[in-house]
């Protein structure tokens, strides 16, 4: 399996995976890896190791996706039934999941804990999203939003970013990179939605990606809904 993948969890019902930067979820373009096709192959490995009749293409379901810049926890079930069940968690059909991002951003926001409300359009051919008024087309988008204590790229606060925690209300395309840009801190590391500042700043400091992590996934098991709860060290 692609390195960039790590199974954090597995039973018979889900796979729980720590996905890394660059990797698509996805239908990626030819030639790349992704996160369907790269679990696909692991649990046919798994099944030739234990049988020796030749094993059949598994089943595996995106419950939720992360931008191809992102890193994060996803969860993938591995049967009919249990995606039904994950995927009404994802949507807000039924209670149970809960998805916090960490992100450093460049700037400081003025309140430090709030909510940011937006109503935001996608354009399909920049494969880009924006802010715009109801009136134009676009979709609420809103998140929460908390500034913590711990800093920055580094460990070492220089004075220009802030560590935050989203979390998501609504699922809108690119919404944290873009509602953290609208209200004037962008990202660190996003060159699709930075300012001229923090574009500069990545440069300057050598950043190679994407300052965002979906580093804890909380949901409830399809199977006997138990309480399962994920968090990335280091996030």
């Amino acid at each position: 399996m692609d390195n960039r993948i790590d199974i954090l969890y597995e039973d018979e019902n889900i796979i729980v995976c720590h996905k890394r930067p660059g990797i698509a979820v996805q239908s990626a373009s030819i030639g790349s890896p992704d996160m369907v096709t790269e679990l696909k192959k692991y649990l046919v490995s798994q099944k030739n190791k234990n049988s020796s009749a030749r094993a059949e293409e598994p089943y595996i379901a995106v419950i939720h996706r992360l931008d191809q810049p992102v890193e994060g926890i996803l969860v993938f079930a591995k049967d009919k039934k249990s995606a039904g069940i994950l995927s009404k968690q994802a949507s807000g059909e039924a209670a149970g999941m809960e998805k916090i991002y960490r992100a450093v951003v460049y700037g400081h926001i003025r309140e430090k804990s709030g909510k940011l409300s937006d109503y935001l359009l996608k354009d399909g051919r920049s494969n880009s999203s924006s802010v715009v008024s109801k009136p134009q087309g676009g979709k609420l988008a809103e998140l929460e939003y908390e500034v913590k204590e711990e800093n920055t790229v580094d460990d070492e606060s220089d004075g220009k970013t802030e560590c935050v925690d989203i979390k998501l209300l609504t699922g809108r395309h690119h919404q944290i990179r873009v509602q953290l840009a609208n209200a004037g801190v962008p990202i660190v590391g996003d060159l699709k939605y930075g300012s001229e500042e923090s574009v500069s700043y990545t440069k300057e400091n050598g950043i190679r990606q994407l300052c965002l992590c979906a580093y804890h996934l909380t949901f409830r098991h399809p199977a006997d809904g138990r309480k399962m709860e994920f968090i990335l060290d280091g996030a």
